[in-house]
């Protein structure tokens, strides 16, 4: 098969187009035909590597997967041709945390396409039936591969950690992410008031569109600030953190009392200072999130059937421009998902 892969961490021209061994796929398992896959920061890092962290080489990244079922592995009872999605954190299957529904906690969880599991800049993949969603018949491959990673990590992040209630300030930082542009829409459905950030006019534009009510241009406004002056001073309840080191004390100064601060990454640096003063008097909450279960995934995908959530679309280049389609990404040009055709 053809494969995007790299044979040594570095820039994105360390992405080689080449030819790969067809995966087989072993007992529970199916072989999917990728047809789309969507770009995230996560492959940014998976490319560059992480101190400590040892990636089989040669690598296949790709988290975000969708396709048709191509063959099937011992005890499948799954028919070729099905149009699915892959559920991208794969779990043991037997443990305490995945036979209670909470699979992202299960110990041996990884994600597809992460730092150990080849994932979908290639035209088969295999990944456990489990996995599978019946992907919606009036979606496109394109648009469909824009969901998986960044939908179900802000879902759980707002609906699960943070539990957005009607009535909500919530502040997404990153709008033009693929997790900031899914968490405009997921706060909205939750009945929240959603305040933007971005770094264009252009992008808030769009995050408008999405839904987004207040709208602040960082690179030319201190949002913690203006967040203060659009709530009279008390501050938003919850902030979606995925930035990191760049904006951590200013989103922490845009918390109300009892406002909840939900992060899944760290894009400018994941070592930050808490102020345990302002911590404990104002009774914040600080919650990680790590993708999400399989359960919420079956959750947030009826209100993608019923179009009330999409995937944003930035761009769609073939996978052999996977090099430039990184570029992107890294310089911040795109306003949700960048999307790799197979």
């Amino acid at each position: 098969m053809k494969a995007m892969r790299f044979h040594e961490h570095g820039g994105p021209e360390v992405l080689k187009y080449e030819e790969a061994d067809d995966p087989k796929p072993g007992i529970g398992e199916v072989l999917v035909r990728v047809r789309a896959t969507g770009l995230n920061h996560l492959d940014i890092w998976v490319r560059k590597g992480l101190p400590g962290v040892k990636t089989p080489l040669p690598h296949i990244p790709g988290s975000d997967i969708v396709g048709e079922i191509a063959e099937v592995g011992p005890g499948v009872d799954r028919q070729r041709g099905e149009r699915v999605m892959v559920i991208p954190g794969r779990s043991c299957g037997r443990c305490e945390a995945c036979l209670s529904g909470e699979d992202n906690y299960c110990a041996r969880y990884e994600v597809i396409g992460g730092y150990y599991l080849d994932g979908g800049y290639a035209e088969y993949v295999a990944v456990p039936e489990v996995n599978l969603y019946p992907m919606p018949p009036d979606l496109s491959y394109e648009e469909a591969a824009a969901i998986p990673l960044c939908f179900i990590t802000a879902w759980h992040m707002l609906v699960t950690q943070a539990q957005v209630r009607a009535g909500d300030d919530v502040l997404v930082l990153g709008a033009g992410s693929g997790v900031g542009s899914a968490a405009i829409q997921i706060a909205k459905l939750m009945g929240a008031r959603v305040f933007a950030t971005a770094g264009s006019d252009d992008k808030l534009d769009k995050a408008q569109a999405l839904g987004a009510d207040v709208l602040i241009n960082h690179a030319q406004q201190d949002f913690s600030q203006e967040v203060r002056k659009q709530t009279n001073g008390r501050g938003v309840d919850v902030v979606v953190e995925h930035v990191g080191k760049a904006t951590w004390e200013r989103s922490m100064r845009s918390l109300a009392p009892r406002g909840r601060l939900v992060t899944c990454g760290g894009t400018t640096g994941p070592v930050v200072e808490v102020n345990l003063l302002f911590l404990f008097s104002k009774q914040y909450v600080i919650a990680g999130a790590y993708l999400g279960t399989k359960r919420e995934f079956y959750d947030l995908m009826r209100f993608v059937a019923q179009r009330r959530l999409r995937g944003v679309v930035d761009r769609v280049l073939p996978l052999a421009e996977a090099a430039e389609a990184h570029r992107v990404v890294e310089r911040r040009e795109q306003f949700g998902k960048v999307i790799l055709r197979v």
